[in-house]
């Protein structure tokens, strides 16, 4: 086999059978930002009953608006009264990402026709398919259990499974293994649980971030580095991780009392030290690597968007979670995921060369 230099990589796979693949899933990653930083306005706006059923709203398919359509919906949800405010949001959530299963259906099949000797895609897609049916689902049940936290929280972490699988679809269709010396290879083989446990870390601080969330506990501490006024205020973790709550009530504004807010908001900080001081052993133990495994561009988008997710966590607080930064917090938080995705991933495809 004819290689390139040692640190080159290997001109992508063209050929017009896989463009439109490549298109399209491109598209579906940059249409998945969007709506995950929907679904997160939808959230902090409170909107997330802004329909109570589903999937259309009080029974329409659009938000009624007009005092006829208006009439007919309360009479149809008379404890639910129109909100206009708070249904287009949750309506436009549920637009886009109709659209998105679409955009992801559209892309099973090219997969299977465009690819008939790549396996890899056409699993990859119907992974992403089947991501996209079990999303669907959970959108249904945030509504019919009333904001229940375990599907919330669930809803959000499927969200960026969708979007996790997807760029991973895009990394192997634009990019080529890089060639590199033998030896180099071997010590970034070695290095691969780093990265792992890092992604494993930042999983479980979203996931803690999404408890949080759907439990309404963001300014449960208002003050910044200490919790009312406290460095160890009076918390309820019994209460405040207790993932066996009744379905049934309506959760929204969250039903906890504020001991419970408190264990979670918490937790929350005391898992954001633990994901950062390990991403900064990440960072220094694999910027040593040979420059010619290629990693630094991964560790340096991922370390700035690290300190970028860090101010806008202590602006939540401090600015008591102005809307803007916080569905920041949620993008910056899925970037910062894909990056570590798209560092693995450059670490897992070297191809060694013997000089």
């Amino acid at each position: 086999m004819d290689y390139q230099k040692v640190g080159e990589k290997r001109p992508v796979a063209g050929g017009s059978r896989q463009v439109w693949l490549r298109r399209l899933a491109l598209a579906m990653l940059v249409f998945t930002v969007m709506v995950v930083l929907k679904g997160a306005y939808t959230r902090l706006v409170d909107a997330g009953l802004g329909c109570p059923d589903w999937p259309g709203c009080y029974g329409f398919l659009s938000v009624p608006t007009t005092g006829e359509k208006i009439a007919i919906a309360e009479a149809r949800f008379p404890e639910t009264p129109v909100d206009v405010s708070k249904g287009w949001p949750e309506m436009i959530h549920r637009y886009m990402a109709s659209t998105l299963g679409l955009g992801i259906i559209g892309l099973a099949v090219l997969a299977w026709k465009r690819h008939p000797r790549a396996p890899r895609p056409r699993r990859h897609s119907l992974v992403l398919l089947g991501l996209v049916i079990l999303q669907g689902l959970f959108g249904m049940w945030t509504v019919t259990l009333q904001l229940w936290p375990q599907v919330v929280t669930g809803h959000l972490l499927g969200g960026f499974a969708t979007l996790s699988v997807l760029f991973l679809l895009c990394l192997r269709l634009y990019q080529e293994p890089r060639i590199v010396a033998e030896p180099v290879r071997r010590q970034v083989q070695k290095l691969m649980w780093i990265p792992a446990l890092g992604t494993g870390l930042l999983v479980l601080q979203i996931a803690l971030g999404g408890w949080l969330s759907s439990n309404y506990a963001a300014l449960a501490c208002p003050d910044f580095p200490t919790c009312q006024e406290k460095l160890w205020p009076a918390m309820d973790f019994r209460q405040g991780f207790n993932f066996f709550q009744q379905i049934g009530p309506n959760y929204l504004g969250g039903l906890m009392d504020n001991e419970a807010r408190v264990a979670i908001h918490v937790s929350h900080r005391i898992g954001a030290v633990v994901v950062c001081a390990f991403l900064i052993y990440l960072f220094w133990r694999l910027s040593r690597v040979n420059a010619s495994a290629g990693l630094k561009p991964c560790l340096w988008l991922a370390g700035g968007l690290l300190l970028l997710q860090v101010s806008l966590g202590v602006t939540n607080v401090v600015a008591l979670l102005p809307l803007p930064v916080a569905v920041a917090h949620n993008g910056v938080a899925a970037l910062l995921l894909l990056s570590l995705i798209w560092l693995m991933f450059r670490m897992r495809t070297l191809e060694g060369h013997r000089l």
